[in-house]
């Protein structure tokens, strides 16, 4: 890790002059506060929230105290005069599926794991085709079969459904292990992944996991035997299986919140400063609350008290020249759901869309950090992709005023976490929007119920905010619009 520097010449072409900070920004910079932050966090992530998942009572309660909060400090609501982007999503339902082998039937969550996809109106017998552990499957005849293979990645699942099978069967390696997790991956997968289309326009093919005592028990052999002809599976004679995989629909009604601040001079030009304030819930009777304290209350307070300090600044007198969009979105934890929507359906027009400063889990500090007893500092993820001057904007607002340790380890193309994908700024950036990422990195607490109020670090949490309350200040003010003048050099193919 290296505190950076800026260069003379970076100052220059920014038309910065680094001689002295701007006492308006510092006065304003300081209404941020651990005080305040642990005020609204403490609400945000309660028990009384239940984890603010998309859809839910919870997540609605906390879009109507995040409602209040900009309403009471004078924002203005630019979705039709209120602060919701109210919009559907659809989920599946796979509560109704089932294979039956000779012992009987197997029921989706409670024997057998399903995956998705079909819509049948009757059940259906299907002949069984073991492939072991075989990741070749020229020349064999699987159109229109159930395909079971030894469990292994997702590549194999693909293979199978490019060579034609009708359902993909992936045994488990561990009937025990299987059995055990089988409850918690129930709960993962018995509803589908929230979607934008009602109507499901993937690929058809069914994808199921189940135990080697069900393949067993497919074939009329042993479980010996299938693991024996593993590398041999043209051994073991075709079976037979009936399978019924019945969609239910749910509808999911969701909103994002958004607050406005109108500019003065560049007011048609428009900075976003976001979060998203979903999380990931709670179990099913509601015993375990995953708060989202870190993840990502911290970031949802800190554009909350953002929003504070420059509508105070408005009211004073101090309005930026650029208008502010805060935008917090729902459904990140579902697939960046919430920000992909509002990229699709803009409150403003995205050529008139400056940057995009999105904060995800400014809260904690990480373990290395810990470590080392260096609590000042944020990884900042995404600042050179787009505009040669952004980065230098962020490291001015840096040096100048809060000397945090800016961490770009994650810009890296060949970064295996990817957090670049993994939060709402990358809707945005896919865009042509230059983009920066404020983040702490991961934690042990990471999607937990352990994620609480109480192992937040608040003042680190308010420096961090800070930075990119100045950074805004800069962006919402500077004589010229960050430039697009870089070629992204990440993947926007795939986030997995």
């Amino acid at each position: 890790m290296r505190k950076l520097k800026l260069s003379l010449f970076g100052l220059l072409v920014l038309g910065l002059i680094a001689n002295a900070q701007d006492k308006t920004a510092v006065k304003y910079a300081n209404t941020i506060t651990p005080e305040d932050m642990r005020s609204k966090l403490s609400i945000l992530a309660s028990d009384e929230f239940g984890g603010r998942e998309t859809g839910t009572e919870g997540q609605k309660k906390a879009s109507r105290f995040l409602e209040e909060f900009y309403q009471r400090i004078g924002l203005e609501g630019p979705a039709n005069g209120t602060y919701r982007q109210k919009f559907d999503m659809y989920q599946s339902d796979w509560s109704d599926v089932y294979i039956k082998t000779r012992s009987g039937k197997k029921a989706n969550g409670k024997d057998i794991i399903f995956l998705g996809y079909a819509n049948m109106a009757k059940e259906e017998k299907l002949d069984a085709v073991y492939v072991g552990k075989k990741t070749d499957f020229a020349g064999m005849d699987l159109n229109g079969k159930a395909v079971v293979a030894m469990a292994g990645d997702r590549a194999t699942v693909g293979k199978l459904i490019e060579a034609g099978a009708k359902a993909v069967m992936m045994m488990a390696n561990d009937d025990d292990q299987f059995t055990q997790t089988l409850p918690r991956q129930a709960r993962a997968f018995m509803m589908g992944r929230l979607r934008f289309d009602k109507e499901y326009k993937g690929d058809p093919s069914m994808t199921f996991y189940l135990t080697q005592a069900i393949a067993a028990d497919m074939f009329k052999a042993s479980i010996e035997d299938l693991n024996a002809n593993a590398e041999t599976p043209e051994k073991i004679k075709t079976g037979t299986v009936r399978v019924f995989a019945k969609e239910k629909i749910n509808t999911i009604n969701t909103e994002n919140m958004v607050a406005f601040l109108e500019g003065t001079d560049l007011k048609d030009e428009v900075l976003v400063i976001s979060s998203h304030y979903d999380h990931i819930g709670q179990n099913e009777d509601g015993t375990v609350i995953n708060n989202g304290a870190d993840d990502d209350g911290s970031g949802t307070t800190g554009v909350m008290e953002i929003a504070e300090a420059f509508a105070q600044a408005a009211k004073e007198g101090h309005r930026p020249r650029r208008s502010i969009l805060f935008l917090n979105v729902t459904g990140e934890e579902k697939g960046l759901l919430g920000s992909a929507y509002y990229a699709d359906n803009p409150l403003f027009p995205l050529e008139n869309t400056v940057n995009n400063l999105n904060i995800d889990m400014i809260g904690r500090i990480d373990p290395e950090h810990e470590k080392s007893g260096n609590r000042d500092y944020v990884y900042v993820i995404g600042s050179e992709k787009l505009s040669s001057h952004l980065k230098v904007i962020s490291e001015f607002a840096n040096i100048t005023y809060t000397n945090l340790d800016l961490d770009y380890r994650y810009d890296d193309p060949n970064d295996r976490n990817r957090f670049y994908y993994r939060s709402d700024h990358y809707n945005f950036a896919k865009k042509g929007i230059p983009i920066i990422f404020y983040f702490n990195g991961t934690h042990a607490d990471y999607h937990r119920p352990t994620d609480t109020v109480d192992k937040i670090a608040f003042d680190v949490m308010a420096k961090r905010a800070q930075l990119v309350f100045h950074t805004a200040w800069i962006l919402a003010n500077r004589d010229q619009r960050t430039p697009v003048d870089r070629e992204d050099d990440m993947d926007y193919g795939s986030r997995d």
